[in-house]
C-alpha cells in the first residue's frame, strides 16, 4: 500500500489578509517545487472584503471596509473575526486535476464538520458553498497555479454577519448568511470547528491521520 502524501497543518492565528495571501503565494511557488509538502493554512482575517474573478459590478462599492482583488474565482465576499478560514495549498496529482471536483471535495469536508455539530449541511445547485436550512454558512473560491491550489473556504462561526448587509455577498440578499452558532452551542473560539475540519479533510483527500 502507498504511503499518504506528507501534509502539514499551519494555524496562523488572526492575519492581515495581505499577509496571509502572500504567505499562500510563497507556498504555492515552494510547492510547485516540491520544496514543501502540502500544507492546509487556518486563519482568522481581519475585517476585509475580497473580490472574485466573478466579481459583479457594484460590488467594490463597501463603505468603511477595506476591499481586496483577489485570484480565486467566485464573487465578493466578506471576511473577519469569528470565521475560519482555510486555505489548502495542495498539488493535485494528474488524477484528480478536476477543479469542480475539488471544489465538491471542500463543499464535503464543510459538511462532514458541520455534521459533527449536529448541523445538515447542504450543496445548492449551480452555486458554490455550502448553506443550512436554506441560509449560507461557508463562501468556497479557489485558484489554481501550476496544479497547485490556493484560497479556499471560510466557514462563519461566531462572526458579526453586520458587515455583509453593506453589499452583496456572493451576489445574495445579506440576510442569507448564517453562522454555525445561529443553528448549535459551539465552544468560544474556533479551535473546536478548526479540529473537526482537519480531521474530514485528511480523511476525504488521503492523508495521514492527524498525529
Amino acid at each position: 500500500m502507498a504511503a499518504a502524501p506528507l501534509f502539514e497543518v499551519r494555524r496562523l492565528g488572526r492575519t492581515r489578509y495581505e499577509d496571509a495571501h502572500a504567505l499562500q503565494e510563497a507556498f504555492v511557488l515552494a510547492r510547485a517545487e516540491s520544496l514543501v509538502s502540502d500544507v492546509l493554512l487556518f486563519t482568522e482575517h481581519e475585517p476585509v472584503v475580497t473580490l472574485g474573478r466573478g466579481s459583479t459590478p457594484g460590488s467594490t462599492d463597501v463603505p468603511g471596509l477595506s476591499v481586496v482583488e483577489t485570484e480565486r474565482g467566485g464573487d465578493a465576499t466578506w471576511h473577519g473575526p469569528g470565521q475560519l478560514v482555510g486555505y489548502p495549498i495542495l498539488l493535485l496529482p494528474e488524477s484528480r486535476r478536476d477543479l469542480h471536483a475539488y471544489l465538491r471535495d471542500l463543499e464535503e469536508v464543510v459538511i462532514r464538520s458541520l455534521g459533527d455539530f449536529g448541523v445538515t449541511g447542504e450543496r445548492v445547485e449551480g452555486k458554490t458553498g455550502v448553506w443550512a436550512a436554506g441560509r449560507k454558512l461557508c463562501s468556497i473560491g479557489v485558484a489554481v497555479r501550476r496544479w497547485v491550489t490556493w484560497h479556499g473556504f471560510a466557514l462563519n462561526v461566531h462572526a458579526d454577519l453586520s458587515d455583509f448587509a453593506r453589499f452583496r455577498p456572493c451576489g445574495l440578499d445579506p440576510a442569507l448568511m448564517a453562522n454555525l452558532e445561529d443553528f448549535v452551542d459551539v465552544p468560544a473560539g474556533l479551535e473546536a470547528v478548526e479540529e473537526r475540519v482537519e480531521v474530514h479533510f485528511r480523511t476525504l483527500l488521503g492523508y495521514a491521520p492527524r498525529p
